[in-house]
């Protein structure tokens, strides 16, 4: 409602433990808000899928990443929980320097668009990030494997089914 561009990129084939979770009645306010962000313009959920000989094949990453308006930037493998924070031996690196943040932010989306976002604001890469994924979803459906890039829209929701 504030003009917040977000793509969340997640496991486009969600772990079962999360399919479980998505039957339970306890998990279901959890699975209401995840779509109640499908109304929002300027929100993506996202997978990866890259091109093998047979088709195309979900990519799985486990790394944890966040670019914020192109100045500030987060990689590791911290999850934003209290194990991971407090418990476990996860680590990420944070920095606040705009150059280094933008760069990331340009490289990690040439990967995943097939096209380099360098010419464009942050707020233009993810409208176009978004516009690509979308893309990609319908292609998807008709089993057309030839995307730009390797990222496709999800359904937030229908995530988990």
């Amino acid at each position: 409602m504030r003009g917040i561009d977000v793509v969340y990129l997640t496991p486009g084939n969600p772990y079962p433990y999360l399919r479980a979770q998505r039957r339970h009645p306890d998990h279901e306010a959890q699975f209401e808000r995840l779509a109640s962000l499908a109304r929002h313009p300027h929100f993506a959920l996202v997978g990866i899928a890259g091109l093998s000989a047979s088709g195309r094949s979900d990519v799985y990453v486990h790394a944890k990443a966040m670019i914020v308006d192109d100045a500030w930037a987060t990689l590791g493998s911290c999850n934003l929980h209290a194990f991971s924070l407090f418990g476990h031996t996860e680590l990420n690196a944070s920095l606040w320097d705009p150059g280094i943040a933008r760069a990331f932010r340009v490289a990690l989306l040439a990967e995943h668009l097939g096209e380099d976002t360098s010419t464009l604001d942050d707020r233009a890469a993810l409208a176009l990030y978004r516009r690509v994924a979308r893309e990609n979803r319908a292609k998807r459906k008709r089993g057309d494997h030839a995307w730009r890039g390797i990222a496709y829209a999800l359904d937030p929701v229908t995530y988990g089914e």
